[in-house]
């Protein structure tokens, strides 16, 4: 299948936009994606002819998790067996909507003021300092996982490395400010621990994500920019500064530009997220609470139990700390709480199909490869000389 030019995405010609230029066919996703092509490439919409593919929203993945959610939803109260499931899904949207709005409003953002040059010269170098850059953007961060893969998938069609994305997505939702202090709270000075153990891990993942890409092992991005050695981004603010034009318009201006690249982004993530969130209200509905604990102790059978598990229910951080600390409390096992906070961002499956479609299914496979092992080892050893 063709892939779209400017996301990456594989679309089938049938259902893409069709665009023809210097007797060259290119597909895109949308006409978002076509627009930015264009206008990389300095070229006037008005003077080319576009083909666009017949649209069923019927056949739309957001609209159809959408209404298999309501449908549910619907019926419990109607059949009492699905009220535990209403009640559930209706709890981890409270949890995470937040997260989700804010983090596909900072890709919006992300895509309407931060040129492409600066994205790679702060995140696509092959140095170990990019990777550390990407931790520490990460720690700024205040949003979960399923916000922060807003903002990671739009860093890397902006040209972040493939190793820097991944870094920032595992060091975001547990090394952000907020939840240091939530797990401090919690954990006490344990707490300070599960966070240098989650930017340890993400480190680590980088540099041999690096090493892979050299290596030929995994998908590059084609989004980076190569750049002058010279090139300097506070030069380039400062020139981008003084030709803005203040004013009301420019504000309307930049303000639907912003909001046009959070819809574009939001076709792409939500659907992700919904389904997402659908089976984990059901595994929380009818998996017994008694199971986690029965089965979550301090052996590597628990460690396993507790990957699995984690890797099911996986919400937000914010929501999986309270649960982590609680399987501290019952357990006594601080490497199964950290093994349930890490392992369910490192084998989520909405994180792993986003990076499967817009990274490389390479990059999918080697993050589970690479990350899980690095999480059960380092949860296996607290647990041996930490309890």
């Amino acid at each position: 299948m063709p892939k779209d030019p400017i996301c990456g995405m594989e679309v089938k010609e049938e259902k893409a936009l069709k665009l023809t230029l210097n007797n060259q066919d290119y597909f895109f996703c949308s006409t978002y994606c076509k627009d930015k092509f264009l206008k990389t490439q300095n070229i006037q919409n008005s003077c080319l002819c576009s083909t666009y593919p017949k649209i069923y929203f019927y056949k739309d993945k957001l609209f159809l998790i959408v209404i298999i959610c309501l449908l549910l939803i619907v019926i419990s109260y109607f059949l009492p067996l699905f009220v535990a499931f209403r009640q559930n899904f209706f709890n981890y949207l409270k949890n995470i909507w937040w997260a989700v709005i804010l983090g596909l409003f900072l890709g919006g953002i992300i895509d309407y003021y931060i040129p492409s040059e600066y994205i790679s010269k702060v995140l696509a170098q092959k140095s170990p300092f990019t990777i550390l850059n990407a931790v520490f953007l990460g720690f700024l961060m205040s949003a979960c996982s399923h916000g922060i893969l807003a903002i990671s998938i739009q860093l890397y069609k902006k040209g972040a490395h493939p190793a820097a994305v991944v870094s920032f997505l595992l060091a975001s939702p547990w090394a952000n400010f907020v939840v240091t202090m939530m797990l401090i709270s919690l954990f006490g000075i344990k707490g300070l621990l599960i966070i240098l153990l989650a930017m340890i891990v993400a480190i680590n993942t980088g540099l041999i994500f690096m090493f892979l890409e050299k290596r030929g092992l995994i998908e590059k991005n084609k989004n980076t920019q190569l750049l002058p050695k010279d090139f300097s981004i506070l030069e380039d603010f400062k020139k981008r500064f003084k030709n803005y034009r203040f004013g009301i318009n420019s504000l309307i201006s930049d303000f639907l530009g912003i909001l046009k690249g959070t819809v574009i982004l939001s076709k792409m993530i939500l659907w992700w997220v919904i389904f997402g969130v659908l089976i984990a209200s059901l595994t929380a509905a009818y998996i017994p609470v008694h199971f986690f604990h029965k089965f979550m102790g301090p052996t590597l059978w628990g460690l396993m139990v507790t990957l699995l598990v984690a890797t099911i229910i996986e919400i937000c951080s914010e929501g999986s700390s309270p649960l982590a600390f609680e399987i501290y409390r019952k357990t006594n096992a601080l490497g199964n709480s950290f093994v349930f906070l890490m392992a369910g961002v490192v084998t989520d499956y909405t994180e792993i199909g986003l990076l499967w479609i817009n990274l490389g299914r390479r990059v999918a496979l080697w993050l589970i490869l690479v990350s899980v092992p690095q999480v059960v080892v380092l949860g296996y050893l607290i647990n041996q000389f930490l309890r």
